[in-house]
């Protein structure tokens, strides 16, 4: 397997024609403005933990053109599996601002009733598994998910996201190998973002690359400069295409670089060097895309200005409006469980409420 990586857009902005997949001129404009949206809500996130506002908070600083780009390949239909540094994909899927923000704040109106951490977020409505915090639990999902669809005949793609730290993960193994020996319609998208916490990926595997791991389970594994979002999207198309016409899975290795810190209760200056991360602030990847669409002339100063305004803009109004909201009830605890409440549970919300005071 060849070490290079696939790469449309260099780190100058300058670009191979010829490799350039057909997107036009405003969709090109969008993807960039959901990346700003997603950079800006990063940055937002962090600073209302570190103000004691919300709890916690995961983020994916420099890991945009990965997850954003290979969401976009998607077909509406398809089903996403997260890790929790996606947040470009939920904004790309849909999923608003304001939702995110109430389950950022676990207010009345968090769908999922103040019970997740935060960026672990999950919506039906499209087709958006809620993440979960025990690493890799999502790939073995992702793969039942398309034998299921396989066996019905419905003609849709599982996308399974995750680190380098996953790949060390027994649920890792499993979901390849299933998915090699039923040919399911899955795209593992390994985000190889050199660092798992604090173990770095060459003290995680002693294979030449990620996506190598591939060939054991009998399927292709694809390498992609993961912060040129045009070969992200060029890549996983290809793979998302052969899976739906029944060729069977892929596992693609975007690699990138997780410029922030794992999350807000990490300190990255104790385990990696700042030269390492000045390196890599070069490549970032919303100034490689914003350099490609100004040599395009799709983008301008004032564009950008623009951008950076909605997105702050539209960032204040969702905050203020979550931040109002009250806390979940507390009766949420016993009415959100079953379909119908069992006795047990009718009486435990029965003693709370005579605690609160009410009549029952």
């Amino acid at each position: 397997m060849s070490l290079e990586l696939l790469q449309v857009i260099k780190p100058t902005g300058d670009y191979v024609e010829k490799m350039e997949p057909e997107i036009s001129k405003d969709e090109l404009r969008r993807l960039y403005r959901v990346m700003v949206l997603a950079r800006s809500l990063d940055i937002r996130g962090l600073q209302l933990q570190r103000s004691g506002r919300i709890g916690f908070f995961i983020g994916g600083i420099g890991q945009e053109a990965a997850h954003i780009g290979s969401a976009y390949a998607l077909n509406p239909e398809d089903w996403i599996f997260p890790a929790y540094r996606e947040i470009g994909s939920m904004l790309l899927r849909g999923i608003t601002l304001k939702q995110l923000l109430n389950q950022y704040f676990a207010n009345a109106e968090d769908v999922q009733k103040g019970r997740q951490l935060t960026n672990l977020f999950g919506l039906k409505s499209v087709n958006y598994v809620s993440g979960s915090a025990p690493i890799a639990t999502q790939i073995p999902h992702a793969v039942g998910a398309a034998l299921a669809a396989k066996l019905k005949g419905d003609p849709i793609v599982t996308m399974a996201y995750f680190g380098d730290g996953a790949t060390s993960e027994n649920d890792f193994h499993t979901g390849m190998n299933f998915a090699g020996v039923y040919k399911t319609p899955t795209v593992f998208f390994c985000q190889n973002n050199h660092w798992a916490i604090s173990v770095p990926v060459e003290k995680q595997t002693a294979s030449e690359t990620i996506a190598i791991k591939a060939q054991a389970y009998g399927f292709e594994g694809i390498r992609v400069d993961g912060n040129d979002i045009l070969a992200v999207y060029r890549t996983t198309k290809e793979a998302v295409d052969k899976a739906r016409k029944g060729g069977g899975p892929t596992l693609i290795e975007a690699v990138t670089y997780r410029m922030g810190a794992h999350s807000s209760s990490d300190d990255p200056k104790r385990y990696r060097a700042e030269a390492e991360l000045e390196e890599w602030q070069k490549r970032d990847p919303l100034i490689r895309f914003r350099r490609y669409l100004e040599k395009k002339r799709m983008w301008s100063e004032a564009d950008e200005k623009k951008a950076q305004e909605d997105a702050n803009r539209e960032l204040d109004e969702a905050v203020a409006y979550a931040e109002k909201l009250p806390r979940p009830a507390l009766e949420t605890l016993f009415t959100d469980v079953y379909a119908e409440m069992p006795w047990h549970l009718e009486e435990q919300l029965r003693e709370l409420r005579e605690e609160k005071g009410e009549k029952t």
